[in-house]
Parts: structure tokens; sequence; C-alpha cells
């Protein structure tokens, strides 16, 4: 069993789970709610992409990690040759997706290529919520925010996928490519294409005339919108508005989630 998952953190927790379950863990992360999906992921666009949103980290300039991470791109297309490589020594499937853009964008696109193989395939949804062994609460936005040795417990979710469920979904990957947006996000449980000034407003909503760190904002934007947004995106669209004379930096740093930046009247 070949066990598929759209994220870096949640690979790596599934990964660190010490159990013999999840022996063959394949990470795809590419980010394809984000950008041109006409471009195959193994194409210099999609790995130029996945660098430019990483590398808009907090910690400021620093050549080993920015070598790091402008191999993640790279990374990604072997790890697709990797579940290819399974698939076609038959292996079976399981893709573990959420709500989050990302994940759900993952999911399609997996089926895409499945379509017109025999192999078993089977999906875990990440749900909502949880109630813990201590009667707790528990609410999810993605598979990263699952503890490592938790992730056993929700194979209860599982469920096969027909060939039904994985012609449709491979179909809307298609429509979504065919559309070709600079964004894609979940409303409603279906995941459309929106322009790429989608979630501007939610910035616009927090930052005022007063002086805020740019972390402080960001933080109260993750905090409030359980949305699978990343603060890197929130970062990008930040660092656009400056550029553009809506926001004004009032003191800066090179760690740019440090600085103190205010909106113009």
């Amino acid at each position: 069993m070949v066990e598929v998952l759209f994220g870096e953190s949640e690979a790596g927790a599934m990964k660190a789970a010490k159990t013999d379950v999840f022996s063959k863990i394949v990470c795809l992360a590419f980010m394809l709610d984000i950008g041109n999906i006409k471009e195959p992921v193994d194409s210099e666009y999609r790995k130029d992409l996945i660098f430019s949103m990483l590398n808009r980290h907090p910690w400021g300039s620093d050549p080993d990690i920015d070598a790091e991470l402008k191999e993640a791109g790279r990374f990604y297309v072997n790890e697709l040759e990797r579940l290819k490589k399974f698939w076609d020594e038959g292996e079976s499937v399981r893709i573990w997706y959420s709500d989050s853009p990302y994940s759900l964008c993952g999911l399609y696109f997996v089926c895409g290529l499945l379509k017109d193989r025999d192999n078993p395939v089977s999906a875990v949804k990440l749900p909502e919520y949880e109630i813990n062994s201590g009667g707790v609460t528990v609410l999810y936005q993605n598979w990263g925010e699952v503890c490592p040795e938790e992730f056993i417990e929700f194979l209860k979710y599982e469920r096969l996928l027909t060939r039904e469920d994985i012609n449709i979904y491979g179909c809307f990957w298609n429509k979504l490519a065919e559309e070709n947006a600079p964004l894609r996000t979940v409303i409603n449980g279906r995941m459309i294409s929106v322009n790429e000034d989608f979630y501007d407003f939610l910035i616009w909503k927090h930052l005022t005339c007063e002086p805020i760190k740019q972390a402080r904002l960001i933080g109260d934007l993750l905090g409030s919108y359980q949305i699978g947004i990343f603060d890197w995106w929130y970062a990008g669209r930040i660092e656009k508005f400056i550029e553009q004379g809506k926001i004004n930096i009032i003191k800066d740093s090179e760690n740019k989630y440090a600085r103190t930046i205010k909106k113009l009247i």
C-alpha cells in the first residue's frame, strides 16, 4: 500500500509514526491550488513557483536554506516518479486529503493520472473535527495538524474509490486545468477557479492605519479563518501591496515577518 499526501509537514508526520502500516509514503506537495496548471508538474515553471512560495519564509536570507528550498520542486517530481513505479508494480494507493485547496487539488490531480489504471485506490478524508480520548473536541484544517501516532486512528474513515469516483475527480481536474485560473479555492465543498486577489479582503479587514507587526497580522488571519491558506500566501500578497504603495513599512527588518507595517489612507 502506497500512502499519498500533499503537504511536506503531513508526510513528515506520517513518516514519524512508529508503525509498519505506513511503509511507502509519497509526498506530492506541488501546491496545485496556485498558478498555471496547464504547465506540467515537472516543468521549470512549477519548480520556480514552489521555490518562490517557500522562499517567503520569515528567517531572512540564508544561502543554505535557499539552496534546500530550490530543490523542493525536483524532490516532488522524484516522488511522483516513485509513485508511478509503485503503480507499475501493481501497488494499491491510499490518498490522504482534506478540504484544504492544495489537498483537494492533489486528489483530483492524482485521480486524473489513475483513470486508466486498474490499481485499487482508496481515500481517507480528514474530518472537520475529532473528539479525542480525553473528551476534547479537536478541529482540523489539514493533515499537518495530526500527530504522528494518531494517523492510524483515522483509517476508520478510509473508503474505496470506485472507477466512477476516479473518473469524476479526474474530470474535475481537467476542468480546472482548462480554466487555468491563478488560484483555486474550496467553496461549499467544491473546488472552483478564482482570481489571485480572492483572499485579499481578509487582509484589508484586519490591517488598519495603526502600525502592526507583520507576524501578528498573519497570525490573526490564520487564527480567524480556518480555510487552508498558509502564512506564505498572505506574506506574498502583503509584499505585493507594499510594491503597489498600498501598505507602508513603518519599521523594516531583514526578517520580513518582524517588520512593522500599516495600511495607507
